[in-house]
């Protein structure tokens, strides 16, 4: 398989994979309180949206490399 054409699969796989989750959401933990043996922390969940337009652009990028690979 060419290197291009596996950059198109790639680029297909995580187009995908951006058009159905549309975030990656993640846990960070703060201290509250630090006194001695009493600690406190709190959970935040954190959101990075991914646009749906780049999820197509992703996609349509992926495909367009595996044409232009099978053609050569």
């Amino acid at each position: 398989m060419k290197p291009v054409a596996i950059v198109g699969v790639i680029l297909i796989v995580l187009g995908v994979v951006a058009l159905a989750y549309q975030g990656i959401t993640y846990t960070t933990k703060d201290k509250v309180v630090d006194l001695g043996p009493l600690k406190v922390e709190a959970k935040h969940e954190k959101t990075i949206p991914l646009p749906p337009v780049l999820g197509v652009v992703a996609l349509v990028g992926g495909v367009v490399l595996l044409i232009v690979s099978a053609r050569k």
